[in-house]
């Protein structure tokens, strides 16, 4: 174990998410090898890499669903999520989004977010209870945050790809996580939707913090943040892209293929 432990005193504000020499391997094979992420509260960051650079790894020992070999993994400076379990740790505030979306197809909009909410009661209750006003402005407000103001009555099966993305991101916004995990988002969407999923993104990081997995370059242009380049399970560049992509090493494992 490292004596580096995460950086208290030093730092007035502790980073949202703190990743430090974190190891795990399947099988003899390093998925993640000796990786450090440091991610701010409030900060939007994208994660590119080539295909096996070890990203949806990465993001399952985030949110508990593999435990690292060794390494720190925080959030915030005193949660220790390699001692939680996936459960344990959405509650803690971190949402995740994988690729495909999964909204509840024969139901609204509005009830997809009502249903959504963190409910105490369970889920069955909630299908019952009746809307309090505090969450009826939730609701309404998320309904304005993803674009589906105008939406809220249709059917969710009935909306487009990129609007079940939204749905699905507003889903998690009524959890009201901290940390967002989002898991290439723009994959089947239209030009446009890509630059409103954008725009979306950068709208939820100026109250929480998002890292974003993708691999549309366009996208994380769009973005504008700060970028981390995975590769073999490591970070072998991190800063604004135009740097990045300009990196002989990254251009040699990923973006010159």
């Amino acid at each position: 174990m490292s004596a580096h432990h995460p950086p208290q005193g030093a730092r007035p504000n502790p980073p949202a998410l703190y990743l430090n020499d974190v190891h795990v391997a399947f099988d003899g094979f390093k998925a993640i090898n000796g990786l450090n992420l440091i991610v701010e509260k409030g900060e939007l960051r994208a994660i590119i890499g080539p295909n096996g650079a070890g990203k949806t790894t990465m993001m399952d020992i985030i949110t508990g669903k593999t435990r690292p070999d060794k390494g720190e993994v925080f959030l915030r400076h005193d949660i220790d999520l390699t001692k939680k379990d996936e459960a344990e740790i959405a509650n803690l505030g971190i949402g995740r989004k994988f690729q495909k979306p999964s909204v509840f197809e024969s139901h609204t909009v509005y009830h997809n977010l009502e249903l959504a909410q963190k409910a105490p009661r369970g889920p069955l209750a909630a299908i019952f209870a009746r809307v309090s006003p505090e969450m009826e402005a939730r609701i309404e407000e998320v309904l304005g945050i993803i674009g589906l103001s105008d939406d809220r009555d249709r059917m969710a099966g009935n909306l487009s790809h990129g609007q079940k993305q939204w749905l699905e991101i507003g889903m998690l916004l009524m959890q009201e996580p901290d940390l967002l995990l989002v898991d290439e988002p723009v994959a089947g969407m239209t030009d446009a939707e890509t630059e409103q999923t954008a725009e979306l993104l950068k709208e939820i990081a100026k109250t929480r913090s998002v890292v974003v997995v993708e691999h549309d370059m366009t996208f994380v242009e769009q973005l504008g943040s700060k970028v981390t380049v995975l590769h073999e399970g490591t970070v072998i560049a991190e800063g604004p892209l135009s740097v990045v992509r300009e990196d002989p090493h990254v251009i040699e494992v990923y973006l010159g293929r």
